[in-house]
């Protein structure tokens, strides 16, 4: 009688472990990618009172006379591969692992190991790093290839610092490319006008700054159907007019060096034409070469570079033409550059008819910058004026004209600070940010279109469904997104998508024989299997990531419900086994009586 008693206390503890194991599922009911568990009871022992016996030859065998002693909590199974529904948030770092068992987990760090996660609710912390929202645990994965950013290293998961300083901004890139399109009418009277037919677009240098470059189309009298094309300025964003070229300095060299107090040098070429004043900044140690640095913006810098190749000549062709195509014979050189803009011949020439533009800036580069006074130069620029000629009637380019070679007049005078002797050097002008540009016509058309022109001037020229050598400016993040093969990319305002990591996976043989850590993490037991550092691409067995979306908890609260009723009434029961058991002893006791 004693056996029921402890019978009923162990079904008594086994039915409260079962309504804990059901409470904790209903409270978590709405935690993110929460797993239920469920509880198995089973036997404990059994007291043998008789064996069993075999049968015999006249008698049949007795089976063995066992009375159990109560029951136990079997085993609390996690249903780790049993996926919650979808619970869609609209945030871009929400992501929801879909994947036929449930079987990959997030890897994540809480600064000493690696734990493992269904909870794909992640933020950018403080130090740009993706992290779990809850804990703050950084999110692993792998890192772009340094050598093909377009590609991911595979190798062992790390900290995804995708808003790192070098990640908030994307490189700009140099136009290289423009079209001109569109109708010309012979009888639109702005052909004929002073300043022509005016077309401007905009263009990038390899800085991100911008430019518009203004062109003027004029008919050329006594012609019919025949036209210039002249490059007239190149405004920069302070609206100075940077369109130039050089030519070889009349002036001497001179060693470069001040006595106590300030001097005047001036370097004489020709005489000026238009003047420009840039200020320049100081400096307490200047370089080897003179900066002319633009006062309103210090990132640009007009350079006079030493050590550079002096005597530089361009050589242009003219074409002769009757207006028909044909076969381009061998020329010298098919484009002319002027201060890094580029027309292009898109037709032959001939190459006994060359014109030369000559730059030889036979002078010392030097810096402008000191560390006793404000020091200043002023700049002459002289627009070079460079013709191309097209036919209208078939709509392309045919000749290019030989009026270029308009020399740069240029003197600088400067105030010249103390500093030590600088040996004299030749060099050139160079403009490393801007890049030479093609600039295609063939797609101006000519035909009557009562008086009106539709010349339009746009960046990059046509290739496919895209814009060829178009140019960007800098471009600064304006969202991040993550791809369904957990790829990072960051998007930017000059439209450019870079590649930023991947989040990595991790899977193990036996998901449901991971530890809960709390904060929906897990850890690996000798019965998961282990995790080998490394993980995996989630595309690899054609699970995904979706974004905007929570894995909700697997909390089934029909069941839930069910098993709390039948819960109930086990630890009822149970306690009648312990009243009526008490019951009966007290009728034995009674007996004395």
């Amino acid at each position: 009688m004693m056996r029921s008693l402890f019978s009923g206390v162990a079904g008594l503890k086994t039915h409260q472990t079962k309504m804990d194991v059901i409470g904790n599922n209903i409270a978590n009911v709405n935690t993110v990618a929460f797993k239920s568990s469920a509880t198995t009871f089973s036997d404990i022992m059994y007291q043998t009172t008789q064996q069993a016996s075999g049968a015999t030859a006249t008698r049949g065998g007795t089976n063995a006379k066992q009375i159990g002693l109560g029951v136990t909590n079997g085993a609390t199974k996690v249903t780790i591969t049993s996926a919650g529904a979808a619970q869609s948030t609209g945030d871009a770092l929400d992501i929801r692992l879909t994947d036929a068992n449930s079987t990959n987990f997030f890897i994540v760090n809480n600064g000493s190991q690696n734990l493992f996660t269904r909870a794909g609710s992640f933020y950018i912390d403080g130090n740009g790093n993706l992290a779990m929202t809850t804990t703050g645990y950084l999110v692993m994965g792998w890192q772009v290839d340094p050598e093909d950013p377009a590609n991911i290293i595979k190798d062992t998961v790390s900290a995804l610092r995708v808003m790192k300083t070098e990640n908030l901004t994307s490189a700009p890139e140099a136009t290289t490319a423009a079209n001109f399109a569109g109708v010309i009418d012979k009888n639109d009277s702005q052909f004929e006008s002073t300043g022509g037919y005016v077309r401007t677009f905009t263009l990038y240098d390899n800085l991100g700054y911008s430019y518009t470059a203004k062109f003027s189309i004029k008919k050329i009298d006594g012609t019919m159907g025949k036209y210039t094309i002249e490059l007239t300025s190149v405004l920069d964003q302070d609206n100075h007019d940077i369109l130039a070229d050089y030519i070889e300095g009349g002036g001497n060299k001179e060693d470069i060096f001040g006595a106590a107090g300030l001097t005047t040098k001036t370097y004489k070429f020709t005489s000026a034409v238009k003047w420009q004043t840039y200020d320049t900044s100081d400096a307490a140690n200047p370089k080897s070469g003179w900066v002319f640095t633009d006062a309103a913006n210090g990132n640009k810098k007009y350079l006079l570079q030493q050590g550079g190749t002096a005597g530089t000549a361009i050589t242009i062709a003219p074409i002769n033409s009757d207006g028909s195509l044909g076969q381009a014979e061998g020329y010298d050189s098919a484009s002319h550059t002027i201060n890094g803009i580029t027309l292009t011949q898109l037709f032959g020439a001939s190459a006994d008819d060359l014109e030369t533009i000559e730059g030889d800036p036979d002078w010392s580069g030097v810096d402008l910058s000191t560390s006793t006074s404000e020091t200043s130069v002023q700049i002459s620029y002289r627009t070079v004026n460079y013709g191309l000629q097209f036919d209208t009637q078939e709509g392309t380019i045919i000749t290019a004209g030989n009026d270029g070679g308009t020399k740069l007049m240029f003197n600088a005078a400067l105030l010249g600070p103390n500093r030590s002797d600088t040996d004299p050097q030749t060099g050139e002008l160079v403009n490393n940010a801007m890049s030479n540009i093609e600039i295609e016509f063939g797609s101006l058309l000519n035909y009557d279109n009562k008086g009106t022109s539709t010349v339009v001037a746009n960046r990059g020229i046509p290739d496919g469904s895209s814009m060829r050598g178009e140019g960007k400016k800098l471009g600064t993040m304006t969202g991040l997104s993550v791809q369904n093969d957990g790829k990072i990319y960051g998007s930017y305002s000059n439209g450019n998508t870079v590649l930023l990591g991947q989040i990595a996976v991790a899977q193990f043989a036996n998901a449901s024989g991971l530890e809960e850590k709390g904060d929906n993490c897990y850890d690996t037991t000798l019965n998961s299997g282990e995790f080998d550092g490394i993980g995996i691409d989630i595309s690899a067995d054609g699970s995904s990531m979706n974004t905007g979306q929570l894995e909700m908890a697997n909390v089934d609260l029909s069941s839930e419900f069910t098993d709390m009723i039948t819960t109930q009434r086990g630890f009822q029961a149970n306690s009648r086994i312990i009243t009526v058991s008490d019951t009966m002893l007290e009728e034995l006791i009674n007996l004395k009586r």
